[in-house]
């Protein structure tokens, strides 16, 4: 069978495509080779393209051409849409790129799919945990609720807390299930929102299967040193390496769902072949939840270098401050289970840094341009 990636040289993508040729799979890859991924000569600078380059037809192209998808399409039985801009604090000011990209380009390859000849069976796209917002509560006099964006004021004055939508009382965290009410505080939550469901309603509509991801956040070997505007392992790894401070958005206490790039790989190719999938949104992550400063703590323990751990106060408009995945239903209908906990995952990436060259700090000038936007506070 023919499997076209979108965003196949990327950090997901490349590990996708390579377990999809492993597997025997025919591989097209489609992708920009963005400069802020893979450097401005990626033959050189880009080993996740060159990871793949030799096993799978490579299309160097945009998913926001119509020219570059007929060409991608040609022949192509499944398609793993994972094409797109990330990033939900630069999505708040550059709006038009991430909506343009994100549901302009999908809403290309839908068009193509329901007025021209294909034979695609099959549609698996990557929307994203941010389309949550700030998650699923209880409430212990109103139940479950779903806390809205947390407010510029409270925060400025250190109250990071979410808050009950009807009583304003405190509430506690519970894993995030599929049906929870979808809320989304930044534009790229957003955008992934609208991509889910444009897949899921024009699909149905034209007789071809359709496949969702709700990504937690993704780790592993491969990633981005470079990119200051995703991944806090990343970002916090390239500081430690350069000998610079961690500046602890907040009070440190913020959590997130970490799930190795192995088990996310794995997961997608099983929501392109159990059959059962088709129609579904699925939860990826590990449900666990890490907070920041403990991320933080680890990677300076890993490295063998202490610096300074800053919990500054700081914050940006339209981040959440707590998410972790309930993933009942991928255990269910496709048999997922993760194989890697935190402990593990963190321990072969940080080896994997170790035999990078220590990248150029570039998040100070994110910051700066952030804060100049008035999102950084």
């Amino acid at each position: 069978m023919r499997v076209l990636v979108t965003g196949g040289a990327g950090f997901i993508g490349s590990k996708i495509a390579l377990k999809l040729h492993a597997k025997g799979y025919e591989v097209v890859v489609l992708d920009s080779l963005s400069e802020q991924i893979h450097g401005k000569k990626p033959d050189e600078t880009s080993p996740l393209y060159n990871s793949i380059k030799n096993k799978v037809e490579f299309i160097r192209g945009s998913v926001s051409n119509r020219n570059d998808w007929e060409h991608a399409l040609v022949n192509v039985d499944y398609v793993i849409h994972l094409a797109a801009e990330t990033g939900t604090g630069q999505s708040m000011y550059e709006i038009e790129k991430y909506v343009g990209s994100n549901i302009g380009g999908t809403a290309l390859l839908l068009d193509i799919l329901a007025n021209q000849p294909h034979q695609v069976k099959r549609v698996v796209v990557a929307e994203s945990r941010a389309i949550y917002g700030e998650g699923k509560y209880i409430c212990p006099q109103c139940g479950v609720v779903y806390p809205l964006a947390r407010k510029d004021e409270d925060m400025a004055r250190g109250d990071f807390e979410c808050k009950c939508p009807k009583c304003g009382g405190e509430v506690q965290l519970v894993a995030t299930t599929e049906d929870s009410k979808i809320h989304p505080t930044s534009v790229y939550g957003i955008t992934k929102q609208v991509q889910g469901q444009l897949v899921h309603l024009v699909c149905q509509s034209i007789g071809v299967e359709s496949v969702s991801f709700r990504y937690q956040n993704v780790y592993g070997p491969g990633q981005s040193l470079s990119n200051p505007y995703t991944g806090i392992l990343s970002i916090f790894s390239t500081r430690i390496k350069n000998g610079n401070g961690i500046n602890i958005f907040e009070d440190g206490k913020e959590t997130r769902d970490f799930v190795y790039i192995e088990d996310v790989a794995e997961a997608t190719i099983l929501g392109l072949e159990v059959p059962e999938a088709n129609g579904h949104v699925f939860n990826i992550g590990t449900g666990e939840a890490t907070d920041v400063l403990t991320v933080a703590k680890t990677l300076c323990e890993k490295y063998g270098v202490q610096v300074p751990i800053t919990i500054s106060g700081n914050y940006r408009l339209g981040d959440i401050r707590h998410n972790y995945a309930d993933i009942s239903l991928a255990k269910k209908i496709l048999g997922f289970t993760p194989q890697w906990s935190f402990e593990k995952g963190i321990e072969q990436f940080t080896k994997w840094v170790n035999e990078q060259e220590v990248q150029d700090d570039n998040y100070e000038a994110s910051i700066a341009e952030m804060k100049a936007k008035g999102l950084y506070k």
